[in-house]
C-alpha cells in the first residue's frame, strides 16, 4: 500500500517545450494536493509522469509503504494507484454495468466495492444503458466508480469534478474525504477548488 509519494527535481517536457524543471512534491497518507495553473502549465503531464506514462527529462518519482520502505515503482503503479484522466476512457458500446465490471475487475475489484460504487454514485438506474446514451455527468460518475470498485491508495485525478452538478460534486467530495480519512492520498489537477482541504501547488502560467 502506498503511504507516501515523493517527486524530486522533476523536469518534464512536451515535444521540444520544457514544462517545468526542478519540481519537488511530497504527499503523505491522509493528504491531498491540488495542482493549479494555466492550461499548458503541465498539470496533466505531472499526473501522467507519476503514473508512469511519461518519461521525465530528469528527476525521480518514488513511492513508500507504511514502514517507510521504498516500493518498486512498477509494482506501485500496477497495484497502488488510480489515474482518472480528463477524458473518461469508457467504451461507449458497452452498457454501464459491463463497463463498471470490466474497469473494476481489471483493476482488482471487490464485490463490496462494486456494490458500494453503484450505491454511492447513484448508478443503479444507468446500468442497463449503453455508455453512449449517458450524459457527460453520468459518464463522469461511471468513471469515478472505479475508485470505489477497485480500492487503491493513491488517486491521481484530472479535473475530477467536471462536468458534475452541485449534488454530485458534494458526493464526490465526501468520497474524497473518506478516502483521506482511511489513509489514502489524492493528487488532483484542478481549475475549480477541491471540496476538501488540500495543499495547492501552482505550476504557473503555462505558455
Amino acid at each position: 500500500m502506498i503511504t507516501a509519494l515523493s517527486v524530486t527535481d522533476l523536469a518534464l517536457a512536451r515535444g521540444e517545450r520544457m514544462l517545468f524543471r526542478t519540481l519537488d512534491l511530497t504527499l503523505a497518507a491522509g493528504e491531498a494536493v491540488a495542482l493549479t495553473g494555466a492550461n499548458g502549465a503541465g498539470k496533466t503531464s505531472l499526473l501522467r509522469a507519476v503514473a508512469g506514462f511519461i518519461r521525465p527529462e530528469a528527476g525521480i518519482v518514488s513511492f513508500r509503504d507504511a514502514a517507510g520502505d521504498a516500493i518498486d515503482p512498477q509494482d506501485a503503479r500496477a497495484h497502488g494507484l488510480h489515474l482518472l484522466g480528463h477524458l473518461d476512457g469508457l467504451k461507449t458500446a458497452r452498457t454501464a454495468r459491463d463497463e463498471l465490471l470490466f474497469q473494476s475487475q481489471w483493476l482488482g475489484h471487490s464485490h463490496h466495492g462494486i456494490t458500494g460504487a453503484i450505491e454511492t454514485l447513484g448508478l443503479a438506474p444507468l446500468l442497463d444503458l449503453e455508455v453512449r446514451q449517458l450524459s457527460a455527468g453520468q459518464r463522469r460518475r461511471l468513471a469515478l466508480a472505479r475508485l470505489i470498485g477497485a480500492p487503491r491508495s493513491l488517486w491521481l485525478l484530472d479535473e475530477p469534478l467536471s462536468p458534475l452538478d452541485a449534488r454530485w460534486r458534494a458526493v464526490v467530495g465526501a468520497m474524497m474525504a473518506r478516502h483521506l480519512q482511511g489513509g489514502g492520498l489524492i493528487l488532483a489537477a484542478v481549475h475549480d477548488p477541491l471540496p476538501i482541504p488540500a495543499r495547492a501547488l501552482d505550476l504557473g502560467a503555462g505558455r
